[in-house]
């Protein structure tokens, strides 16, 4: 399979998943704004959804995927198929165990994940009335994370790549004809989360069964593979998703802010997540799966070769990204949530936080593309110091940036981890002679700065007063905001083609 067409796969699903997750958070701002109710479910389901990016997608996915690569290349079918029952039936235990730990702790955990909202009985009430709804999300999408890798290691990237769109759709669908049925109205989308979690399980099901790897409980669940992939999961946690253990901590800083803080951060991070989804996670997806394949087969070289091609695709799609979300912020934001209950006022808040947020959006792709480097190669513990390194660096930017910047203080503190997060790790590729970069990178460099250059005066001159943005009907909005992307893209590309780059460039086969 070529990996530039399967890239194009991963990114184009993903793109139909963010764009319903923006019509979902338009839906969610003009129906709830921004304040005590948003911030109460914000929080409730960044919990589940936390450990889900700690132990579901990020640590798990990054222990299993490489071992059973190994199994499959190595073992045979047979060998795999009992590896993925073991797994699937450990998994299924644990994740159920935790799910009911967390339903019975939910007030204690709203104590310790968000300690501001104790001052507010009511809001701490309904927090933890709704953590416990959506805690047993994580049961269903840690199974629905397994399914994932597996259909991932045999190249099927489009299934799991759509899967997520039914969560956004079971946000909409009850956001606007269930709340009224719900008392307050907003409880209505923790019950999205669970009927999410449900319908992203069963539309892998019969994909699995089709190339037979569809798990069935095993009581001799333990076994050499299950004991490696446990091996790996736990210093993972901490190398795969630094950056969320940061945004849990930003909450307990953003409980202690004004109301509103905390869907301000949220808003900007669903759009610092757009291409962050588009470009790191589908670039980590589809690279995973070709480097544990070389790695098992001793390819050093192939393996080299595709990290080098992995962070040229991330530069030259990343940057203009940053740069876009910097430069259009207002007409983004005023755009997608300036409705109903979302103000004037969060328009100018929420884009304080994205501009924070843009300045470590290349940091955060590329930790996607350069942690796959060592989980691989099953190596937990360079990425691990990484981590915490980058961990407590980015707990006293906390510090020192909540004061004078408030909220946005606390996204700029993400992306400043996520770059150091990045540097670090690839020194470490390098100091450890697992990637060689290839020739004329100083060239490549200097034709995406002069391409970045270009577009980013042709957006400034494009995109006129932003005040107009705020007061400009949403059918003039949406119009113009469509045609600044499109501008931006087409004046981009056509920049870097008068430079010489070519897609056929950066064609490149997936290892078999």
């Amino acid at each position: 399979m070529n990996l530039l067409r399967a890239l194009a796969t991963v990114s184009s699903m993903t793109l139909v998943s963010r764009i319903l997750g923006f019509v979902r958070d338009a839906v969610i701002a003009r129906l709830f704004g921004a304040g005590l109710a948003t911030d109460a479910f914000f929080v409730a389901f960044r919990i589940p959804n936390l450990l889900r990016r700690l132990f579901a997608e990020g640590a798990f996915s990054q222990a299993f995927v490489p071992v059973l690569a190994e199994y499959r290349t190595r073992n045979g079918e047979g060998e795999t198929r009992l590896l993925v029952d073991r797994v699937a039936t450990v998994l299924s235990l644990a994740v159920l165990v935790v799910s009911i730990l967390g339903i019975f702790a939910a007030p204690w955990i709203i104590y310790v994940s968000a300690p501001g909202f104790s001052a507010t009985p009511e809001k701490f009430a309904l927090t933890v009335a709704m953590l416990r709804i959506t805690f047993p999300y994580l049961l269903f999408i840690s199974l629905v994370s397994l399914a994932g890798g597996i259909l991932n290691t045999w190249s099927r990237f489009a299934v799991p790549a759509f899967t997520p769109t039914l969560l956004n759709i079971s946000f909409i669908v009850c956001a606007l004809f269930l709340a009224p049925y719900f008392n307050p109205p907003v409880m209505a989308l923790a019950w999205a989360v669970l009927a999410g979690g449900v319908l992203q399980l069963g539309l892998q099901l019969p994909y699995l069964a089709k190339i037979g790897m569809l798990p069935r409980p095993r009581r001799d669940f333990w076994g050499p593979g299950v004991q490696r992939i446990l091996r790996l999961m736990g210093p993972a946690v901490f190398g795969v998703s630094i950056a969320q253990v940061s945004l849990l901590i930003n909450t307990i800083f953003a409980s202690f802010l004004a109301n509103g803080s905390v869907s301000w951060l949220y808003y900007a991070d669903r759009l610092m997540e757009f291409p962050a989804g588009m470009l790191g996670v589908a670039l980590g997806t589809i690279l995973l799966p070709s480097l544990s394949k070389y790695y098992s087969s001793d390819a050093t070289e192939q393996y080299s070769r595709l990290l080098d091609w992995g962070l040229r695709l991330t530069l030259l799609l990343a940057l203009p990204a940053a740069v876009a979300l910097a430069l259009l912020a207002v007409p983004l934001i005023s755009t997608l949530f300036h409705y109903g209950q979302f103000s004037v006022e969060d328009v100018w808040m929420t884009r304080r936080a994205l501009i924070a947020y843009s300045i470590g959006l290349v940091g955060l792709i590329l930790v996607k593309v350069l942690a796959p480097g060592f989980y691989a190669r099953q190596n937990i513990r360079t990425p691990v110091k990484i981590a915490v390194i980058t961990l407590v660096a980015t707990q006293m930017m906390n510090l020192v940036l909540i004061g004078p910047l408030k909220h946005a203080g606390l996204a700029l503190a993400i992306g400043l981890g996520a770059c150091l997060n990045a540097s670090l790790l690839y020194y470490k590729l390098r100091q450890h002679r697992i990637f060689q970069p290839q020739p004329e990178w100083a060239r490549f460099a200097y034709k995406l700065a002069l391409a970045l250059l270009v577009m980013a005066a042709v957006l400034w001159g494009a995109m006129g007063s932003e005040g107009w943005w705020l007061i400009a009907p949403w059918q003039q909005r949406i119009a113009g905001l469509v045609g600044l992307v499109c501008l931006g893209a087409a004046v981009y590309f056509a920049t870097l083609w008068l430079l010489g780059f070519r897609i056929a460039d950066f064609a490149r086969r997936a290892a078999e």
